[in-house]
C-alpha cells in the first residue's frame, strides 16, 4: 500500500501537466478563424460562396471546347475540394476571366529545319476577388504547357493535352486564391 501512495505521488504533478497542455491545445484549436482541408485550403469559416461564370475565349487561335472544359474545371475543383457553395452572383469568392491565349510553338529544331517537338500553351487571365477580405484579391494572367512529338498531330492529342493544361491550370489558380501559403 505504501508504494502505491508513492507512485500516486510522483504521477500526480506529471498527470495534472498532461491536461493541463491538453486543455491549452483544444483551447487554441477551437479558438482559431481559418479552417483547413487536406487539400491545403485555408478559407475562413465566414466564407460559404464562390461564383464561376462562363471564361470566355479570346485566344486568336480559337478552341471551341476549352472556354467550357475551363469553366467546368474550375466548378469541380472548387465544388469538390471545399465547403463553398457555387452560385451565379453575390459570392463571396468570385472568378473572372478569359482565356488568353491558345498556341502552339515549335521546339527542338534539327538539321533539316524541323521540330522534333511542338509545345501546346494555354494563358487565362484571372481576376479573383474575396469579399470578405479584399487583400487577398489578385488580377493575374497563368499560363502553361505541354510538349508533343511533332510526328504527331495536334488533333491526335489535342483533347489530352487540354485535359493536362486545364487542370495544372486550374490547381495554380486554386493554390493561389484559396491556400495562401
Amino acid at each position: 500500500m505504501h508504494i502505491y501512495k508513492l507512485y500516486i505521488k510522483i504521477r500526480k504533478p506529471e498527470i495534472l501537466a498532461f491536461f493541463s497542455i491538453a486543455y491549452f491545445c483544444f483551447f487554441l484549436m477551437t479558438a482559431c478563424t481559418v479552417s483547413y482541408s487536406f487539400t491545403g485550403a485555408s478559407i475562413s469559416p465566414d466564407i460559404k460562396t464562390v461564383s464561376i461564370p462562363n471564361f470566355p475565349n479570346r485566344a486568336a487561335n480559337f478552341q471551341p471546347v476549352l472556354s467550357q472544359e475551363f469553366t467546368e474545371a474550375m466548378k469541380d475543383k472548387f465544388t469538390s475540394q471545399t465547403n463553398l457553395q457555387l452560385v451565379a452572383a453575390n459570392s463571396d469568392l468570385n472568378f473572372e476571366g478569359e482565356i488568353t491565349d491558345y498556341k502552339v510553338d515549335p521546339l527542338a529544331i534539327q538539321q533539316n529545319q524541323t521540330a522534333s517537338f511542338n509545345r501546346l500553351t494555354i494563358t487565362i487571365r484571372v481576376k479573383f476577388t474575396n469579399n470578405k477580405n479584399p487583400k487577398q484579391d489578385f488580377d493575374n494572367s497563368f499560363s502553361k504547357y505541354e510538349d508533343y512529338e511533332s510526328s504527331k498531330s495536334l488533333d491526335s492529342v489535342e483533347k489530352e493535352l487540354i485535359k493536362q493544361i486545364v487542370k495544372q491550370l486550374v490547381d495554380d489558380i486554386f493554390t493561389k486564391s484559396v491556400v495562401n501559403w
